[in-house]
């Protein structure tokens, strides 16, 4: 019976650890991009279980586990702290003029409404990027927006609906269509109150589960990245992918927009299950061009939806980014 257990699961480990590099965009083989760390995880398992048995071609199955977790902890050890930061945290003074900027996932179906605004009142962002958003989150958080001058609403029943407000000076405020769906996503110009202006580009694609195949996904992140890749302003993007923070698409989308990460160096500061710690996953993200000096980033805590909330505070001051 042990034989049965343990090649079955060594085939599953090695199977859906191959599936990926296929770069199929069929949800479910897509859908292993996610859990690496639990594949990881599961392959040194096997392999600590294998050890004290006696099993068929126990040296075969030991080099399949070892090979499949030798492979998934090189694709997340980026997002490890023992990896090199992508970027650095700058040293700010009191002077320093900095930006505050907070993405949420709100889960449509979610009812704490209040606690989001008391969220929002307590960290008093510049920007807000709330995703998921219908009519009854609108009128909801509708008073608690009122200090932010410039208020962007996509309100929809589908789970994409997107509300973006800010207190900074909007040059330009747009909806975008970067795919052939109905998932828009956000691109802002936006200005410090010295004037020096900034990209904010907010994402939120569909997921790959039944029925959504990630074409349109992918198609979607690379248009966004491609939007911005040849700006002259710094560039900030945020939201939620509804893509690990290690898969392909992400790994393509930084190329073609020339961005950095945040989180690689800093531990996977996961922001989806908020109330499933054992299946957490980075898939909110924050990607930043090289001149947008990183302040602090972290994930808020839960109100409510099954994401975290994001939160960074950048600065455009190059005295302070050298």
């Amino acid at each position: 019976m042990i034989n049965v257990i343990l090649w079955a699961l060594t085939l599953f480990v090695a199977i859906t650890t191959a599936l990926p590099l296929t770069n199929s965009v069929r949800w479910w083989i897509r859908m292993w991009d996610f859990p690496r760390l639990h594949l990881a995880a599961l392959a040194l398992f096997i392999i600590l279980l294998a050890v004290p048995f006696s099993i068929a071609f126990k040296p075969v199955l030991i080099l399949i586990a070892l090979i499949s977790a030798a492979y998934q902890i090189f694709r997340i050890f980026p997002y490890m702290p023992l990896a090199r930061p992508e970027v650095k945290v700058v040293e700010t003074s009191p002077e320093t003029l900095t930006v505050s900027l907070l993405a949420a996932n709100v889960l449509m179906e979610n009812a704490r409404h209040g606690d989001l605004i008391a969220l929002i009142e307590r960290e008093d962002p510049d920007v807000v990027f709330l995703m998921e958003t219908d009519r009854v989150w609108h009128d909801a958080l509708l008073a608690g927006l009122e200090r932010y001058s410039t208020i962007k609403t996509h309100l929809s029943d589908n789970h994409y609906g997107l509300i973006f407000a800010t207190r900074l000076k909007a040059r330009e405020v747009d909806l975008k269509w970067p795919s052939d769906d109905d998932t828009p996503a956000l691109k802002a110009i936006l200005a410090d109150s010295e004037g020096r202006e900034f990209n904010f580009i907010g994402l939120h694609p569909r997921p790959p589960v039944p029925g959504n195949d990630t074409a349109t996904r992918d198609r979607q992140i690379k248009n966004a990245a491609l939007m911005t890749s040849s700006a002259d302003r710094p560039t900030i993007c945020m939201g939620d992918f509804n893509d690990a923070a290690w898969s392909w698409t992400t790994r393509r989308f930084k190329k073609y927009g020339n961005f950095l990460e945040p989180r690689v160096g800093r531990g996977l500061i996961s922001s989806f299950h908020a109330q499933y710690s054992f299946i957490r996953l980075p898939i909110d993200q924050l990607f930043v061009t090289k001149d947008v000096g990183l302040v602090a980033f972290e994930r808020l805590e839960e109100f409510g939806s099954d994401h975290f909330p994001i939160i960074a505070t950048v600065t455009f001051d190059q005295t302070t980014l050298g």
